[in-house]
């Protein structure tokens, strides 16, 4: 008779559930609240859909936690969320919002697939990138359809295949600069883009935190995102390039938060981490000498906004430890301290 072996959960599987468990509990909260919002029915079929996409993956999570006897995360729950408050965003922020998400949901899933051994973790891995191509595919079509999609900036094809010839081709800092590449454009667009979106959120934030320190720093974030948008725009702008529209009127006059303090910080730290991913993508797609350094600065600006961030959560007693390793010195220390 064969004997089947347990396998324990490796790092990898353990942080990448715990960050599913908790991103999509933090999810539920927010759609839930847009669901309730919501006043077109083709956007809100879309929400429901992302909505229980948060549900199934977040008891997906749950289960393998509670099977291998693993200490469920606190996360977020209904007392982080207040679906009866004002309305603070548009319809068509919403659509926006999940578009931006279920972008995310591809480096995160992606990643989770391919960092993963045991099957059963990867097997609720791919599910969750399946739903997540579904979403993607429901939140496009969906803006397609109402003429609301902004599509990146078209550009001719080449008369003919060439080779680079000179290091010229890296040059940007002074001077004549090269015209941008395809992928250098796609870049500039997606992580302008972003800005728009996140800057709509936080906006938002901003005008409904309850304690006063949240609310300067989500308005630190507006003005970070903002000035972002203005360096992405100006790059395209030109080489006579169509930046993306900002979302900033389809935020309301509301001030009753919808979401707890604790819940909106971390999403802000999601959106930085995020940040950062998308700014090293570009950075190594880019060819530009002047590119780089932009994307390497901003990228120090937005580490240091998130460490700013997660000082603030500590002090609130905001910030949920992730999972980490055993520290062997402080046990080493405590049980010659026993003696």
């Amino acid at each position: 008779m064969e004997t089947k072996h347990h396998i324990r959960l490796t790092s990898a599987e353990i942080s990448s559930l715990w960050g599913a468990y908790i991103t999509n509990s933090m999810a539920i909260c927010i759609l839930s609240y847009f669901v309730e919002k919501v006043e077109d029915t083709e956007i809100k079929e879309v929400l429901v859909f992302s909505l229980d996409t948060a549900k199934v993956n977040f008891e997906g999570a749950k289960s393998i936690f509670i099977e291998e006897n693993y200490p469920l995360p606190h996360g977020f729950t209904t007392e982080d969320v207040n679906v009866k408050a004002k309305r603070l965003w548009s319809d068509e922020f919403f659509l926006q919002y999940l578009n931006q998400m279920a972008k995310s949901g591809f480096a995160t899933y992606g990643m989770a697939v391919g960092i993963s051994s045991r099957k059963d973790i990867r097997d609720y891995f791919n599910k969750a990138l399946t739903l997540n191509i579904e979403l993607n595919n429901k939140a496009k079509d969906t803006l397609l359809s109402k003429g609301l999609y902004i599509r990146p900036p078209f550009i001719d094809p080449p008369d003919k295949v060439d080779f680079v010839k000179s290091q010229s081709f890296l040059k940007g800092w002074f001077g004549e600069r090269k015209p941008l590449l395809g992928v250098e454009i796609a870049q500039l667009f997606h992580n302008a883009q972003t800005n728009a979106v996140g800057k709509a959120l936080i906006m938002g934030f901003s005008q409904v935190a309850v304690k006063q320190d949240a609310r300067d720093y989500f308005a630190r974030g507006k003005d970070i995102s903002k000035k972002q948008i203005e360096i992405f725009s100006s790059i395209l702008n030109e080489e006579d390039i169509p930046s993306p529209m900002t979302w900033d009127t389809d935020v309301t006059d509301s001030q009753e938060a919808p979401f707890s303090d604790k819940l909106m910080m971390f999403h802000i730290t999601l959106l930085n981490a995020t940040g950062v991913g998308n700014y090293g993508l570009a950075m190594a797609a880019s060819t530009r000498r002047d590119l780089v350094a932009h994307f390497v600065r901003l990228s120090e600006e937005i580490g240091q906004y998130a460490e700013d961030g997660a000082n603030l959560m500590i002090k609130h007693g905001w910030l949920e430890e992730p999972p980490q390793s055993i520290d062997r010195e402080k046990l080493s220390k405590k049980r010659d301290s026993s003696k």
